[in-house]
């Protein structure tokens, strides 16, 4: 490990790379400490201590504290995110998005300028939604939050955050261009490990006051542990599919004639489903915000039952993860074409014929694998909710009392711990960290220098 650190100071390339990431998030983390005209900084600070263990004080991690503060950077990345999701759920339905995704890097430029419109354009929606709900928010009654309310106020929110927003989105396109590693996974992977060290002294803080048993945190170590070590696992395992190339003869050269295989990740849909499931239920939640539906009993009644950490809640998260995992696979990946590619050249896989038959092949292990992929996707994110706020079956209608009855308490009502560095946060930070680490593996090894593993290779989750 030592020595391929050296490694890397020896290489001016490869040393300039890593410079340049670590002076862009330095630039990231000093955007994080401007604050937002006309925000009272206290009397927030105030509102989401009181939020905690709620879906705030997710959001919140994810961008590294901004949301909290509200920065510059409040909104963080996820507005790029939620953009690229929608372009590409819409180059399957969309003709003239089909076409330019297969024009290769003319038509992927294309693509990105839409993208970035359409990352303005939500941020716009979000940033006002925002100065919209703090206006109408308090603290505890300890003053507003807002100190001078207003169209004024609105716009200037709205300005500050898109341009944060458009700001970032700048910065992580420069890392992928110029550093190491995806620029927005890193800019993500930064916001969630920054609120690490706040989270153990809370923790630490707690267990010295009494307010947490030491046997709770120490489960929660061995948990976190446990956690990455399935991280890591799913996320390198694959079902490597054999292919077989026939031998062509063209002219006096012979091509084909080898064996490979097509890799097929456990995780083929990454974190996307979880990003997807999260914005789809925060919609009803936002839309609630409308005053003139405060007064509609029934629509207050439903939304109570799909508040986070709810029963209800809770399965939906779960249920729309699975969706979402199946949804996306089969988006990015074509069992057909797949086929079809390897017939073009000649390709097979033993014991199964070319063409349709090789495509249902596929798809049933594609199928298989998703599912495993999906189940693992939906506990990792649920592990946080479960370990803060519990399971309360005593609030599902008819079964709950009974439920109550027999399910333990640690599970209905949870660990009541305020450490939000959970499932979802692991996940992007170990994979963040295995792709990083892969990509400086591959320099260094191009190089002729020894790797940070002897003997073997670090496969991150494209690997």
């Amino acid at each position: 490990m030592i020595q391929a650190l050296k490694n890397i100071w020896a290489i001016p390339e490869l040393r300039r790379r890593v410079l340049f990431t670590f002076a862009m998030l330095g630039v990231y983390r000093i955007g994080g400490h401007i604050p937002t005209p006309g925000i009272d900084s206290a009397a927030l600070l105030r509102m989401f201590e009181q939020q905690a263990g709620t879906v705030l004080g997710f959001v919140d991690m994810f961008s590294g504290g901004n949301f909290s503060r509200l920065t510059i950077f409040a909104l963080g990345i996820m507005p790029y995110i939620t953009a690229s999701i929608i372009l590409q759920l819409l180059t399957v339905v969309w003709p003239y998005l089909e076409r330019l995704s297969k024009e290769g890097e003319a038509g992927r430029k294309k693509i990105t300028q839409y993208t970035r419109y359409l990352t303005v354009v939500l941020s716009v929606v979000q940033s006002w939604g925002i100065a919209l709900w703090l206006q109408s928010s308090s603290a505890g009654g300890a003053g507003r939050i807002v100190l001078d309310p207003g169209l004024k106020f609105q716009l200037m929110t709205v300005l500050t955050l898109t341009t944060g927003t458009a700001f970032i989105m700048w910065l992580g396109e420069q890392i992928s261009e110029r550093g190491i590693g995806n620029g927005i996974s890193l800019i993500i992977y930064a916001g969630i490990v920054v609120a690490f060290p706040n989270a153990v002294a809370a923790t630490i803080q707690d267990l010295s006051t009494g307010a947490v048993n030491a046997i709770v945190v120490l489960i929660l170590m061995v948990m976190m542990v446990a956690v990455i070590a399935a991280i890591v696992l799913v996320e390198r395992a694959q079902r490597k599919i054999p292919i077989q190339y026939a031998r062509r003869v063209v002219g006096r050269k012979v091509y084909g004639g080898a064996s490979t295989f097509l890799p097929l990740r456990v995780n083929t849909a990454g974190v996307i489903p979880v990003i997807f499931a999260s914005s789809m239920l925060a919609i009803p939640q936002t839309i609630n915000q409308i005053q003139a539906l405060q007064d509609i009993q029934w629509v207050q009644n439903a939304m109570a039952q799909i508040e986070y950490a709810q029963p209800l809640y809770d399965l939906i998260y779960f249920s729309m993860i699975i969706f979402f995992c199946f949804f996306y696979v089969s988006i990015i990946f074509n069992p057909m074409d797949q086929a079809d590619n390897m017939k073009k050249y000649g390709g097979f896989i033993p014991g199964i014929r070319p063409g349709k038959k090789t495509a249902e092949y596929i798809d049933r292990i594609l199928t298989r694998l998703t599912f495993g992929g999906a189940i693992y996707l939906g506990l990792i994110s649920m592990l946080p909710i479960l370990l803060i706020s519990g399971f309360p079956v005593q609030r599902l209608p008819f079964i709950g009392s009974t439920l109550d009855s027999i399910v333990p308490r640690f599970l209905t009502q949870g660990l009541n711990l305020k450490f939000y560095f959970g499932g979802t946060g692991l996940l992007i930070v170990v994979g963040v960290a295995m792709d990083t680490v892969q990509q400086i593996e591959s320099q260094l090894i191009m190089r002729h220098y020894e790797g940070f593993m002897k003997g073997t290779r670090i496969k991150g989750r494209r690997g």
